[in-house]
């Protein structure tokens, strides 16, 4: 079974959910607390006991899939953002890609944009191989907007053989019931741990040719359209401005003071809105309203820093 994510993180799980369960637990646990609080080391070791006894009972109880973590195939090509033109797709793809990366310290976005290009292109080579010869394809999606737009654009590159396997469909669900009394929320694969994901199993259908026909089309007007960006609203992935998401970002500055820090205001944006992009594109945003003179730079972020770690400052009107 050939396994298909659109991020490289989901793609690290579902390797690691082939063997979850298998031997003795060998994990450990990280505690996190809230900004300003200062817990006593005896609090720390409790809640470090605690995780780690939750993690140690998912491992037993986890059920491993199975296979060759060389089934797994991600790509993290962000296709919700820029230009997805069939021309120059990939060129257009490392384009964008350098950009996104070009938010963060220390490296080189170019070199790390053509790795995630080149990577992807052999893998989709690889996968379609495979899958013209009869090999199942499983797909792992959901309605977060990277994760669709990988989902259609895979159902048309599959769509363009002459004869493949069966493609098995798994979509992760908005809310799911953890007990009587409370429910949880995962928006992409990537939030969901190694261990959990034998219990979506159960949800897996099978595309029939309508539905495989019907993605790859959605993909090919997507394509067409080739918006700035493309989100999703009322349940409907769609084109959009790049500015879609400006006013999220705006609603969380005028909560600041004249002076604050940019970081804080990308991670409340993406912890409040989940809006479907990521702390980079929030950041390339950002660096729009700095050019039109809605904020200023007080303090640069460190050189080891990602850009979006300086201070800004709000410039009156």
């Amino acid at each position: 079974m050939l396994e298909i994510v659109f991020s490289e993180s989901a793609g690290g799980s579902l390797k690691q959910a082939r063997h979850c369960g298998e031997g003795l637990y060998a994990g450990c646990a990280a505690v996190i607390h809230a900004a300003g609080a200062t817990p006593t080391r005896e609090e720390i070791r409790q809640a470090r006991k605690r995780a780690e006894a939750q993690q140690r009972l998912a491992w037993e109880y986890a059920v491993p899939l199975g296979g060759d973590p060389a089934d797994v195939y991600a790509f993290s090509l962000a296709l919700n953002v820029g230009n997805i033109a069939p021309k120059d797709f990939w060129l257009r793809r490392q384009t964008v890609l350098e950009q996104l990366y070009g938010v963060y310290p220390n490296s080189d976005g170019r070199e790390a944009a053509g790795e995630l290009v080149r990577a992807a292109e052999e893998r989709l080579k690889a996968l379609l191989t495979r899958a013209s010869a009869g090999e199942d394809v499983r797909i792992w999606y959901s309605d977060h907007p990277e994760e669709l737009c990988g989902f259609y654009w895979m159902m048309e590159q599959l769509g363009r053989l002459d004869r493949h396997g069966k493609i098995r469909l798994i979509k992760l669900p908005v809310w799911e019931a953890v007990d009587e009394k409370s429910a949880r929320h995962a928006s992409a694969w990537a939030e969901v741990a190694p261990e959990e994901y034998h219990r979506y199993l159960p949800l897996e259908q099978v595309a029939n040719p309508d539905l495989e026909e019907t993605c790859a089309a959605r993909w090919r007007g997507l394509q067409r359209e080739n918006a700035p960006l493309r989100a999703v609203t009322d349940g409907q992935l769609t084109g959009a401005a790049e500015t879609f998401y400006d006013e999220l970002i705006r609603r969380e500055i005028a909560a600041e003071a004249e002076e604050f820090r940019e970081a804080m205001v990308i991670g409340r944006v993406l912890g409040k809105y989940e809006p479907g992009v990521g702390d980079a594109f929030l950041a390339l945003r950002i660096d729009a309203m700095i050019r039109a003179g809605e904020l200023e730079e007080a303090a640069p972020a460190a050189a080891d820093e990602p850009s979006y770690r300086r201070t800004l400052k709000k410039c009156g009107r």
